[in-house]
Order: structure tokens, then C-alpha cells, then sequence
């Protein structure tokens, strides 16, 4: 799962433009596409700024993936205090991630994503109450 993250964040910090990764479910959203809503003048600068915040949000998800990877080595994942406290953590973050994304971008692909994140949740659930 860290790794996923990781992947996913280094991703949208290096593609030009990260929002077309997403494009059906964003230009769903926008109810237009992001060629009319360049074409507009008072939205010359949106591309750049679009970049930035999904450079930015990259970041974030790679440092949590990060997060995830380096917390889930069996040093600290014996500790049962230090699992419980990662998997609410884990939890949480799918659980609202999940229902935002069939809220908000439904046809995103981003949803099968949360799906095979909840069934690698479960897999350490399971685990974790088997230990």
C-alpha cells in the first residue's frame, strides 16, 4: 500500500499536466473540458497553478506512503500499540477517501484504486487479529 502511494504521488509531481490523468472524471466535474476552460483569458494562468497543487498533493501522498512503508516493518508493526495507531490512521484515510471519490469523481479510476486498497485493508485487518 506505501509503495502504491508512493508511486501514485511521484506520479502526479512529475507528469505536465497531472490533471489529465484524471481527465473524464475531472472534465465530469467541471462539467466542460480543460480546453474551454483554458480558452477563457482570465484563466491563462490556471495550468501553471493546476500543476503546483497536484505537485504539492503529490508530496503529500508520497510522504504518506512513505509513512506507511517505513512504519510497516516488523520492528514496529510487533508492537501492538504502533499497529493499532497505523491502522486507524490507514483506516480512516481510505474510508473518507473512498466515500469522496465515489461523491465526488465517480467515473474516476481512482475509485477501483480505493477499492483494492480496502481489500489490502482487510488483508492487514485480518492479520493483525491473527497475531
Amino acid at each position: 500500500m506505501g509503495i502504491t502511494m508512493i508511486f501514485l504521488g511521484a506520479r502526479w509531481m512529475i507528469v505536465d499536466e497531472p490533471w489529465m490523468l484524471d481527465k473524464v472524471a475531472n472534465e465530469e466535474r467541471l462539467e466542460m473540458s480543460f480546453d474551454e476552460l483554458f480558452q477563457a483569458k482570465i484563466n491563462n494562468t490556471l495550468p501553471g497553478y493546476l500543476k503546483q497543487i497536484y505537485q504539492f498533493f503529490g508530496l503529500w501522498v508520497g510522504v504518506i506512503g512513505l509513512f506507511i512503508f517505513l512504519f510497516a516493518r516488523t520492528s514496529l508493526t510487533n508492537i501492538s500499540k504502533v499497529r493499532i495507531s497505523l491502522l486507524i490512521c490507514i483506516g480512516t484515510m481510505i474510508l473518507f477517501g473512498t466515500i469522496m471519490a465515489h461523491m465526488l469523481i465517480p467515473s474516476s479510476p481512482f475509485v477501483y484504486l480505493a477499492w483494492g486498497l480496502i481489500i489490502l485493508y482487510s488483508i492487514s485487518l485480518y492479520a493483525h487479529k491473527s497475531i
